[in-house]
């Protein structure tokens, strides 16, 4: 199977991970598709917030058999055209018979270029923690969820979040920052499925992130005081190492499988696509 992956950072952001040793997002998605996959996948990544030409020599967008879209750093609605080359490549893949799965900003670009609009949440920054994300009876349907516990944590960084969607787009999942937390839609000829949190993340990912915007966490009140983000890091740290109180609240992200679900039941959907 044939999968694009659509990156949607500029250079600036992959490199403030690289150079503290962590996987970009790119690299973090590439690694989980191919490691949840039962079968081969050729992934090859894009980066049309870098360049306008992102195509490899002798690529075309028909040659894939579906499409994943991961986080960024980006707001769509600056509409920058690191935005605006994201919006365009959505809208061309949707001409074609595609499966797409969008992370966070991967929601907010398929939802933005499907006729939906994203905002700035008024609920302000949900991270590091997506706390009881429900699934409503359209998700516990939903083939995105098979197996899936009908209430979850996950982890999550966002400051946006879809305020109105795209036509017949299915609400799977909600919590009390963002309503929309996972849909589903079709767009002409393509099927797609978004989640505003990240199951291609992991803990130990997570604990580096919080690392890089400690200030930010504890400006924006996501944690009370120095000691209280301490504490969760270290947890996502040694996430293999945890407590029974502790699992209580954090098995939703250490179990891997569970964690990642949706990616694994998108990917076994797809297999003889």
């Amino acid at each position: 199977m044939n999968i694009l992956l659509v990156d949607g950072n500029e250079k600036e952001a992959s490199d403030r991970y690289t150079k503290l040793g962590m996987d970009t997002q790119f690299q973090i998605y590439e690694k989980i598709l191919k490691k949840k996959s039962n079968l081969h996948i050729n992934t090859t990544t894009i980066h049309p917030a870098v360049h306008d030409k992102y195509l490899p020599l002798g690529i075309s967008l028909d040659d894939f058999n579906a499409v994943a879209w991961t986080g960024s750093l980006l707001n769509i609605y600056n509409e920058t055209k690191s935005i605006t080359n994201q919006i365009e490549l959505a809208k061309e893949l949707f001409k074609r018979k595609n499966k797409i799965f969008g992370s966070c900003w991967g929601l907010q670009v398929l939802v933005t270029a499907a006729g939906g609009k994203v905002r700035k949440n008024p609920n302000g920054l949900e991270a590091v923690l997506a706390k009881n994300i429900t699934l409503n009876q359209n998700g516990k349907v939903h083939p995105m969820y098979k197996n899936k516990k009908k209430s979850f944590n996950a982890l999550c960084w966002h400051y946006d979040e879809a305020e109105n969607l795209p036509k017949e787009t299915k609400v799977l999942a909600s919590n009390k920052i963002s309503k929309f937390q996972s849909i589903s839609f079709e767009v002409n000829q393509s099927s797609v499925w978004a989640v505003q949190y990240h199951p291609e993340f992991n803990p130990r990912w997570m604990a580096g992130l919080m690392e890089m915007r400690r200030d930010i966490l504890l400006e924006q009140k996501v944690y009370e005081n120095l000691s209280e983000f301490e504490n969760e890091k270290k947890i996502l740290q040694n996430s293999n190492n945890l407590e029974k109180k502790e699992l209580q609240i954090y098995d939703d992200i250490v179990n891997e499988e569970a964690h990642s679900l949706e990616i694994s039941n998108w990917l076994n959907l797809n297999k003889n696509y």
